[in-house]
């Protein structure tokens, strides 16, 4: 039997829980204390079975759980599921629960509540995890305490798809035979986690007090977390030099205040917690259109861009230049492909075999914040000494979305999470099939090769580690060839926090799951 299919055998071992806590840290926690936290933007909603976005994982995903949490080199630890089996075509997956969980209103946590939620509610709901569970054909309770997946072929990465945000658990008895929508629990979310929700006051704080059965004994450590709604950067950047807030996650601050709020007495930062996400930002080309659709144009960009100048300069040293499409998180990533180190008579002289004569391109900046502003600065610089005229045009954020999702720009900035696996983060970027107007996040630029599509699909369905290896190396060899896209950086978000707060982040995902573990000194 594999490793991962014994991993609950080997925690007691280790020193974990079955959270995948380790025990020494839960230890040293003391009980009570209260944690003042940022929440940018204030979520549209908490019911993270619907919302997907950022804010809304960030707060809900201490309400709800996963049958799985994961590390920070993105293997898979026990959550609500303690221990997994699979065969050896990769094929069916058997899933035990942990007993006496319960819901936040008393109800058992069962395994009724787990087909209910991959099966029935989250693929109607979650497009992200119905476009996973593609390969799933069946999932069946076995027992209260049993689930089996049993997959239509093999899923290389099937043992990713289970932290709270891509699968949370939801609860039957409430949802069952309701219009998910509309049902009133959205706004007052139910689920199993360390926290409870308590109250939310529009545009000022969201509250979420201890869950006082929860399933992990001392756990949570702290009564309650605020999360407050500061409308801009500034302001919370004064919330937390003056003491209001205790953790300001990342992005919410601009990063040319980061360094100054780390040297505050008693503060710290920490660039822990987005190994699973692994956000990766690049340049859109729109690939339909001239001088976008010749390689060589786009290779010429690549050669333009001073990624190392990006990063120090408009990212502070939190950002680190992108060597291609995967984030060097993610599995499989390789440095053996071809670079693309800044040079700029190498750009001319392609852009010359390309045939660019001169024309103006439209450049879209990520509208979020000051450091987005200058790094779309930057980059156009870069552009200009090359020879290619750019002019910026600025949106807000629903502008920046109508125009990526109606395919209306030449060349536009963007980041992505890639979610530890090529097969979930990476694919839907550069595959044919997710060329579709209506979202900024698939295949935007239009790039199609069919011998792309055809690896991709290939890694997704293999089993063996060491063969998708070979796949996805071939991917990123022919990705580097074609430029689709112009890859930027690998994005390090600081979290600013009080050194009074130990343990804040345990898990891959960060604060999104790991507020429970945490504790005041």
């Amino acid at each position: 039997m594999k490793r991962r299919n014994l991993i609950q055998l080997g925690a007691a071992a280790t020193g974990l829980t079955l959270a995948g806590v380790p025990l020494h840290l839960l230890a040293a926690g003391k009980k009570g204390g209260v944690i003042n936290a940022v929440v940018q933007p204030e979520p549209p909603s908490l019911m993270v079975g619907i919302t997907q976005n950022a804010p809304t994982q960030l707060v809900a995903g201490n309400i709800y759980e996963g049958l799985l949490r994961y590390d920070e080199k993105v293997n898979p630890l026990p959550g609500l599921a303690t221990s997994w089996t699979s065969n050896k075509e990769g094929t069916l997956f058997t899933f035990k629960l942990k007993p006496g969980v319960l819901w936040h209103d008393g109800k058992p946590f069962t395994a009724a509540d787990v087909v209910f939620s991959a099966d029935v509610f989250l693929r109607k709901t979650h497009a992200r995890l119905r476009a996973n569970l593609a390969a799933v054909e069946s999932i069946k309770a076995l027992d209260p305490l049993t689930v089996e997946f049993k997959l239509k072929y093999p899923f290389g990465p099937f043992l990713g798809i289970f932290e709270v945000g891509s699968m949370p658990m939801i609860p039957k008895h409430i949802y069952e035979g309701t219009d998910f929508a509309t049902n009133p629990a959205n706004a007052t979310p139910i689920g199993t986690g360390p926290f409870k929700f308590k109250e939310w006051v529009k545009g000022s704080y969201i509250q979420l007090v201890a869950n006082e059965k929860y399933h992990v004994k001392d756990v949570p450590l702290v009564e309650s977390v605020y999360f407050h709604v500061i409308p801009d950067a500034a302001s919370r950047a004064a919330a937390f030099e003056s003491g209001k807030v205790d953790v300001v996650p990342g992005g919410a601050v601009e990063y040319f205040d980061v360094q100054r709020l780390a040297k505050l007495p008693g503060a710290a930062v920490t660039t822990k917690g987005w190994e699973f996400f692994a956000p990766h930002a690049w340049l859109w080309l729109n690939n339909r259109k001239a001088p976008m659709d010749s390689v060589k144009f786009r290779q010429a960009v690549m050669f333009a861009i001073d990624r190392e100048a990006i990063c120090k300069v408009a990212w502070q040293g939190f950002a680190k230049p992108a060597t291609g499409p995967f984030n060097s998180n993610i599995k499989f990533h390789s440095t053996d492909v071809a670079k693309y180190p800044r040079n700029v008579e190498a750009a001319k002289k392609l852009l010359a075999e390309a045939g660019y004569k001169g024309e103006t391109l439209r450049m879209l900046p990520l509208p979020y914040g000051e450091t987005w502003t200058r790094s779309a600065e930057i980059l156009r610089q870069n552009l200009l000494q090359a020879g290619i005229k750019i002019e910026m045009v600025a949106t807000d954020v629903a502008g920046w979305n109508q125009k990526l999702n109606e395919w209306d720009y030449d060349l536009a900035f963007t980041y992505v999470y890639q979610y530890g696996d090529p097969a979930l983060g990476v694919a839907r970027n550069y595959t044919t099939s997710n060329i579709a107007k209506g979202s900024p996040f698939n295949n935007v630029e239009g790039y199609s090769n069919p011998k792309i599509d055809e690896l991709f699909d290939a890694g997704a369905k293999e089993a063996d580690p060491e063969k998708r290896k070979a796949i996805y190396l071939q991917v990123q060899k022919i990705l580097l060839d074609e430029v689709p896209v112009a890859w930027l950086y690998e994005i390090n978000f600081p979290t600013l926090y009080r050194t009074k707060i130990n343990n804040l982040v345990s898990s891959a995902i960060g604060l999104n799951d790991s507020l429970g573990t945490a504790s005041i000194a």
